[in-house]
């Protein structure tokens, strides 16, 4: 009899202990037995997940470059920021692009959802693509400081080779966005 794929090499939790709780994330130790029957720990990051919108403008990306502490310096990165609780991620998304582009869309498809880090996060970030753009008014947080811009195919993959777009998520767009544009789906 063969074990389910999700069960095959399950970790069951022991406990659970929380080190810190944060506006964005927490993170936990918990100690874990492993399949073998041993003990071990594992370092967790808890986030509510986030949203990203590749949103087409006139064969243009629209993207925001803004300063990421963790890499002491500025990043070009699509539209994107956190889930609220309980939030439905399309209706996330379309608040994000409206918040940093000033753009609201006619149009959001989902183009996939994936775990940014499962090593050791349970980051859940859901993709979007908006097309049929409408201009509104950029809304940004009172910590948020980024500009906004409407780019090529060809700027976004400059941009990934100078490593001004180096973030999984843009990567991943760019090259969703490059397959449309060759096959004309996404």
């Amino acid at each position: 009899m063969s074990t389910p794929i999700d069960k095959k090499f399950e970790e069951i939790t022991i406990s659970s202990q929380p080190i810190f709780e944060g506006r964005v994330i927490s993170v936990h130790v918990d100690t874990v037995q492993l399949p073998n029957g041993a003990m071990s720990t594992r370092e967790i990051v808890r986030h509510p997940g986030a949203v990203a919108v590749l949103a087409l403008l006139d064969d243009r990306m629209l993207v925001v470059e803004q300063y990421r502490k963790p890499l002491e310096r500025s990043q070009i990165e699509i539209p994107a920021g956190k889930l609220e609780p309980g939030e439905d991620p399309a209706e996330a998304a379309k608040r994000e692009l409206e918040e940093e582009t000033g753009y609201r869309c006619a149009n959001l498809k989902h183009l996939s959802s994936f775990y940014t880090s499962p090593g050791f996060s349970d980051e859940i970030l859901h993709l979007y693509v908006a097309e049929h753009l409408v201009e509104g008014n950029i809304h940004l947080d009172e910590d948020e400081f980024l500009e906004c811009e409407a780019i090529t195919l060809e700027q976004a993959q400059q941009y990934i080779r100078e490593q001004r777009i180096s973030d999984a998520k843009t990567v991943a767009a760019v090259y969703a966005w490059q397959l449309y544009k060759l096959t004309g789906r996404f």
